[in-house]
């Protein structure tokens, strides 16, 4: 079939990606009805009651209409007031806009500052939203590799090895998806110092900077002296506050460039949905027990699947924060797409391949522990059979 004449028109800036395999996991699951999924980075608890609440209220009392761009100055406030208290981050109010999520952040940092030729540094593996932003900007996303060995944590020298004369910028996630990497504050410093030495900004997402396990600490990189001026800090409700769907991120950055930025965001949604502010605002300024009785079960679903793969002859880099495991499963032989399709349509697990995370045959898979501890049980029971099985047949 031909294409259409918009395809044959498509800007050179949308470049291709290849959602096949997704595609095709996605049809094997809907046709079974035993499906355990631990691919998505979607929390399965519901929003805490009190969030909910807020938005039903805001709906009753009218509180629909438009916000400014930047969001409702109460929220900014209270986003202002959390960074401060959580990651001694100094923001005002008038630093900060809120988003449509984190990925319309991600977005409109990259319109803001890439331009065509730029080349963006961004840890790898990696959530790959950065490199679409970054080439429709006319960018050139560069990976920086963290290993195994390492448990994913990232090496400046890495880092440092692949600044060019064209480097733009450098994107930090810690904790980081689909590793759950936690950068230590040495290196963090060290990071810091490399920005300045070769005048390069930063992103700094810290979207799990609440999800971390002790004995990690997060350090905000913004905080330290003379990097404010260089970096723009992400963070958002969805994944502390199990609110994905809500839509509600945020980005802080210096006064000056929030203005400059406040008019692309209004030609990008105009606000972020405003009974969704309302319910963000009710999540910072209301009770953080519900966040706590969260995480408390995901460190609890964590030890229980580190324990579960080492039994299983699997291993992987000890994940320091958010909800992944970045599993190795070449001891089975198999390369991550095969494992997790035949996976799927043998045990109706699903998880994801390295493949979705920048690593082309791969030999990892996330897993997200985002299911009752019960299931995820039964999922490392059905994991267990499967690759027995599989080593069998290969015997």
């Amino acid at each position: 079939m031909a294409n259409s004449l918009l395809l044959d028109r498509l800007a050179p800036r949308i470049v291709e990606e290849d959602g096949a395999f997704r595609t095709r996991m996605l049809n094997i699951a809907a046709g079974r009805d035993d499906v355990i999924a631990l691919g998505r980075g979607d929390p399965d608890f519901h929003t805490p009651a009190h969030i909910v609440e807020a938005a039903k209220s805001a709906l009753d009392d009218n509180q629909h209409h438009y916000t400014g761009p930047t969001g409702m100055a109460p929220l900014r406030q209270a986003i202002s007031d959390r960074l401060r208290a959580d990651y001694g981050l100094s923001y005002t109010a008038d630093e900060i806009i809120v988003t449509a999520g984190v990925q319309e952040s991600i977005m409109l940092c990259m319109l803001g500052l890439v331009r065509p030729g730029d080349e963006v540094l961004v840890t790898s593996p990696r959530f790959t939203t950065y490199d679409t932003a970054v080439h429709l900007c006319g960018g050139i996303p560069i990976p920086v590799p963290t290993y195994q060995k390492d448990d994913f944590a990232l090496d400046v020298g890495e880092i440092e090895a692949r600044i060019s004369d064209r480097t733009r910028m450098f994107v930090l996630v810690s904790p980081n998806n689909p590793t759950g990497a936690v950068t230590p504050p040495e290196v963090i410093r060290k990071i810091a110092d490399l920005a300045v030495k070769h005048d390069i900004l930063l992103i700094a997402d810290e979207i799990y900077a609440r999800l971390i396990y002790p004995p990690h600490e997060h350090l905000s990189i913004a905080t330290l002296p003379g990097l404010k001026d260089r970096t723009i800090t992400l963070n958002g409700f969805s994944k502390t506050y199990a609110m994905t769907g809500w839509r509600v991120g945020y980005m802080a950055a210096p006064a000056d460039f929030v203005e400059a930025l406040t008019e692309p965001r209004h030609t990008l949604s105009i606000n972020t949905c405003t009974i969704s502010q309302h319910a963000a605002l009710a999540a910072l300024t209301g009770p953080q027990d519900e966040i706590e009785t969260m995480f408390t079960a995901y460190g609890d679903r964590r030890a229980y699947l580190m324990a579960a793969l080492t039994e299983a002859g699997l291993s992987y880099g000890a994940p320091g924060g958010a909800f992944y495991i970045y599993t190795n499963i070449s001891a089975t032989g198999m390369t991550a797409k095969p494992f997790c399709e035949a996976l799927l349509r043998d045990t109706g697990v699903m998880v994801f391949p390295g493949d979705m995370f920048g690593e082309p045959d791969s030999d990892f898979i996330r897993i997200s522990y985002l299911q009752p501890l019960p299931l995820i049980e039964e999922a490392m029971g059905r994991i267990k059979g499967f690759i027995d099985a599989h080593k069998g047949a290969a015997a």
